[in-house]
């Protein structure tokens, strides 16, 4: 059994994790960002998806 400060812990780590890659899809150079077919205006879902998963 996950113990409350485990789950908290785990939660903290994911979101330092979405931040994180958030700010890096945000902050990509527009040539870099056309170039992998990413538009750093989509940063938000792009990183919600790829740490907590895409919603159902």
């Amino acid at each position: 059994m996950t113990s409350v400060f485990e789950m908290l812990k785990t939660a903290a780590a994911n979101y330092a994790l979405y931040r994180q890659t958030r700010n890096e899809i945000a902050n990509l150079p527009a040539d870099v960002a056309l170039d992998i077919g990413i538009y750093p205006g989509d940063a938000d879902r792009i990183a919600r998806e790829a740490v907590y998963g895409k919603a159902a």
